[in-house]
């Protein structure tokens, strides 16, 4: 199970990646004469299509068989549907109402919408970011299991999620159009209340997943590990690269500093903590 995670993390990096380098290349202007045989434009379809939703379910996979072999599957199985439940409700009523984050839609890019309303992948990825910013906050935080701890850790998850979306809106909204804002927000079209949504939602969404798994085992068996941080940082990478070469200097900088920050804060206790699982 543990070797399965790891494949899955591989594909799921290298998709990230390779959509990486070509949203910042041949598709970020002008597309070159190649693309325009039809061949290339087929591939250019279906790559468009699939690329996105397929990083996504492979990194919803490597997490709960990650899980899995840690906490046993039915927990695994629990933190899945407390992640995608919660997540998929609060955006369908995000975009029915525009509650918690303002009033936004998807478009096609992401893939099927549930409810014509929200793509599949969405909320598997609030899952996987949701288990990486608990994982995280493993190392910051004491372990305790107390009620006053668990809010603690499910508040700092959600700063740490929140972090993601500083560079992601920007380059997924302002920078191409998988989703749209309605009306004109204060950072690159984006409302003030999206972040205040992300950080409400994913603190909601983190303190349900920590009533399946309590902090002392998120700490001992999941922390140390470097496939949830890794899942985390690989996430950053393409909405980073894309402010960036879009000259959205500030989303990207400030995208980049404020997802540094959960493993600047870890350094001292990744220190002091038991020595990093390799191949976790």
């Amino acid at each position: 199970m543990e070797r399965a995670a790891r494949t899955f993390l591989a594909a799921h990096v290298a998709l990230i990646l390779f959509s990486t380098v070509a949203l910042t290349t041949f598709l970020a202007g002008n597309p070159p004469a190649w693309l325009g045989t039809e061949s290339a434009q087929t591939i250019y379809r279906y790559g468009w299509m699939l690329s996105g939703p397929t990083y996504v379910v492979f990194g919803a996979f490597a997490i709960l068989l990650h899980a899995s072999h840690r906490f046993g599957f039915a927990r695994a199985l629990g933190l899945l549907v407390a992640g995608a439940a919660i997540s998929l409700t609060t955006e369908l009523i995000g975009t029915g109402t525009g509650l918690p984050f303002g009033p936004y839609s998807y478009t096609t890019l992401l893939g099927y919408r549930i409810g014509g309303l929200v793509p599949f992948p969405i909320p598997l990825s609030w899952f996987y970011m949701v288990y990486s910013s608990i994982a995280l906050t493993g190392r910051i935080l004491p372990a305790r299991d107390s009620e006053r701890s668990r809010v603690a850790w499910a508040f700092s998850a959600g700063a740490i999620l929140t972090a993601w979306d500083v560079a992601m809106d920007p380059a997924m909204s302002s920078a191409t159009t998988h989703w749209l804002w309605h009306t004109p927000g204060f950072f690159y079209g984006m409302p003030l209340s999206n972040w205040i949504g992300w950080f409400l939602t994913g603190s909601i969404v983190a303190r349900a997943m920590i009533a399946v798994v309590p902090p002392s085992q998120f700490a001992a068996k999941a922390s140390p590990c470097r496939l949830p941080a890794i899942i985390y940082a690989v996430n950053g990478v393409m909405p980073i690269a894309i402010c960036l070469r879009h000259k959205l200097w500030w989303a990207g900088i400030l995208g980049a500093m404020a997802m540094s920050l959960p493993f600047f804060l870890s350094r001292r206790a990744e220190r002091l903590a038991p020595p990093v699982i390799l191949g976790g």
